[in-house]
């Protein structure tokens, strides 16, 4: 059974996003949800709720489980989620480096064919979304 699947149906269906599932080797289950207008302790509860019902009746074996908004550095994984957040600054790490560079931090821009054009200190850096290995929004105070 894929559980990130299963959780993701039973969000969009609850009317949230999930933006990461994170799973450790001690039964630890963290997921991370988000909304539009935000995510509130309520948001949180409801979720939690939900999910354990689920996970009872699926058999899906867990110790612990939290629920948490993404954070103001949420992460990025999904194209949609780059195009969402186009015009916003990022911080990238990439799998393989361009021109000998695996970080950068810059504002994300068009995404094309699989290919995020990236503004880093007004030089455009094309990046294949294949290429990226982690990617966060960089907060703004």
């Amino acid at each position: 059974m894929d559980v990130t699947k299963l959780v993701e149906t039973t969000l969009t269906g609850l009317g949230y996003e999930l933006v990461d599932l994170e799973v450790s080797g001690r039964g630890l289950m963290r997921v991370f949800i988000d909304k539009p207008d935000g995510i509130s302790l309520q948001d949180c509860e409801r979720v939690s709720n939900q999910l354990t019902r689920l996970f009872t009746v699926e058999n899906v074996d867990f110790g612990r489980l939290e629920i948490s908004s993404p954070g103001l550095d949420r992460p990025i994984k999904k194209a949609a989620d780059f195009a969402r957040f186009c015009g916003q600054q990022a911080q990238l790490k990439l799998r393989v480096p361009i021109n000998g560079r695996k970080n950068f931090v810059g504002v994300l821009g068009e995404l094309q064919d699989g290919v995020l054009q990236l503004d880093v200190e007004g030089s455009s850096v094309a990046i294949e979304l294949s290429n990226i290995d982690k990617a966060r929004l960089v907060p703004v105070f």
